[in-house]
């Protein structure tokens, strides 16, 4: 069982994503209905198929409408007030690697839970973490973000480790979700700051 202060946590990362997300629509100039759509997409759509692949019917969003209700009114939002958005552009990317970590300790929490193997419960935090942006990337009929550039997806592969690592060794579930999160956090933004990306091939 996930401590109870990551429901908050979880509900802020579901705010920054959908931010983002609709963001994205609102560069691509899309209408009222195409910039909300493409917030709640990328907020809650990685949860969602993940909930879909191991059977947990209704997925989240219909259990809990906290997130659909947020993801909503962020994308409404933005859509207002995206130019005060974008000026703080820096701290939503603080707050998007701060949804990353939620996501990828909820999603390979879920994978342990339904006893899906290691590789299968990292494979669900990555998920969780990254395909709600890769759906948004694809409706704007761009290559991903996640397969191109920036570390993204092997941020949330290390931190998936480290959760089943941590929780292997026994320790505190508290202090599980806090190193995970932790170390998802700081590889994102690191590598944010710092340019870093995955390697190329050269051609």
């Amino acid at each position: 069982m996930l401590p109870k202060f990551i429901y908050l946590f979880d509900l802020v990362g579901t705010a920054a994503f959908a931010a983002s997300g609709a963001v994205a629509g609102v560069r691509k100039k899309m209408d009222l209905y195409g910039i909300t759509f493409l917030g709640v997409v990328t907020a809650v759509g990685g949860g969602t198929l993940r909930d879909i692949v191991v059977g947990r019917i209704p997925p989240f969003i219909f259990r809990d409408y906290n997130y659909l209700i947020i993801s909503i009114l962020i994308s409404l939002m933005t859509f207002y007030f995206h130019r005060l958005i974008e000026r703080r552009f820096k701290f939503l990317l603080i707050m998007d690697a701060l949804g990353l970590g939620i996501f990828t300790v909820i999603g390979t929490s879920i994978g342990m839970e339904y006893n899906i193997g290691m590789i299968g419960s990292v494979f669900l935090g990555v998920m969780t973490g990254t395909f709600g942006g890769m759906i948004r990337d694809v409706l704007q009929q761009e290559v991903p973000l996640v397969l191109q550039r920036e570390i993204y997806a092997s941020a949330c592969i290390v931190g998936g480790f480290f959760y089943i690592l941590a929780h292997k060794m026994g320790l505190s579930e508290t202090f599980s979700v806090t190193l995970a999160v932790i170390v998802v956090f700081s590889i994102r933004l690191i590598s944010i700051f710092k340019n870093w990306n995955l390697p190329k091939p050269k051609v």
